[in-house]
């Protein structure tokens, strides 16, 4: 689940705070960089249980209905459709789902407000109107609807953002990769598979964890040799008149495209520059495009730069 993408932001972010604190430690770094993907995939955990409890909001509110001192009889015959819905039945069911709640003791029950908020908001949508009136309603389209709110409710409320971010400081600017790999989940979802339906793991493959602790201890041991390539392609600007965050940008991409010869450097460049235009000013990205394109140049016309094509299949990507 955690790509290479958020494992550069989160290399950065961890950087960032090293280098600004006074206990500067590589092991401690490592760990810190580990427990934060770690959290991040609690979150993925979390949001996913986030569709559990909004159902059981759904469902308590049909109940209180049918006690009314006088219900209708839209009260005691209510349509249950959402709260039948066979894909949230499967999730609740799910043993790796659940085994991972338990281990890891992640609730709602403190962020009641706004499991009522994000119900009354999918509510009120079309797409839940149209779902609940629909003549049949099958697998597919209970998996449809998740899919929807994930998309057009949870990815858009900023109410959520900002419980998220309360909850867990660690969740900070991971909801929209996190949410996204929800809706891949529950399309991968297959009703056959029951209560052993695979569920994403922490990382894709032990090469990611690899790549992650490499490219930090690179960055980490080498910093005096990447700020003075940095340094030798700024000659206009003195170091510490450029943003910190820039210079740390430009040297987590150098040390990439140093010593990870399987990743093209246009992949990198893009990626660090995607980081740029988040966490660093207005203009960083620009710049920080023209100084790593100045030194790649550099180490090109100097053979100091390996690429390796990959096979795959035998044919080349």
């Amino acid at each position: 689940m955690i790509n290479r993408a958020l494992l550069r932001t989160k290399i950065v972010q961890i950087l960032y705070s090293y280098y600004k604190s006074d206990s500067k430690s590589l092991p401690l770094a490592e760990k810190e960089l580990f427990h934060s993907i770690e959290k991040t995939y609690d979150l993925y955990f979390h949001l996913l249980q986030l569709s559990i409890e909004i159902t059981q909001y759904a469902e308590n509110q049909i109940e209180i209905k049918r006690n009314r001192l006088r219900p209708t009889p839209e009260d005691l015959n209510p349509n249950t459709r959402f709260i039948d819905n066979t894909f949230i039945a499967q999730l609740k069911k799910n043993i790796r789902f659940n085994e991972y709640m338990t281990e890891r003791k992640l609730s709602w029950v403190n962020d009641q407000d706004i499991i009522k908020v994000l119900f009354e908001e999918i509510y009120a949508t079309d797409f839940y109107y149209e779902y609940m009136h629909l003549e049949v309603a099958d697998y597919a389209a209970d998996k449809d609807l998740w899919r929807k709110i994930y998309k057009k409710i949870m990815l858009q409320n900023e109410e959520l953002d900002d419980s998220i971010q309360d909850q867990n400081i660690y969740w900070t600017d991971d909801i929209e990769l996190v949410i996204s790999f929800i809706i891949k989940t529950i399309k991968r979802f297959d009703l056959s598979k029951g209560d052993e339906q695979e569920l994403l793991p922490m990382f894709k493959d032990s090469e990611d964890a690899d790549y992650a602790r490499k490219l930090l201890r690179i960055v980490m041991t080498k910093n005096d040799e990447l700020l003075e390539m940095i340094d030798k392609n700024t000659k206009n600007w003195e170091l510490d008149r450029i943003a910190f965050m820039d210079i740390l940008i430009m040297e987590v991409a150098l040390a990439e495209i140093m010593n990870f010869p399987t990743i093209p450097i246009n992949v990198t460049l893009n990626e660090f520059i995607e980081i740029a235009k988040t966490y660093s000013t207005d203009k960083s990205s620009t710049f920080i495009n023209g100084v790593l394109d100045n030194i790649v140049g550099q180490l090109k016309t100097e053979n100091k730069l390996i690429k390796v094509v990959m096979f795959s299949d035998n044919k080349k990507k």
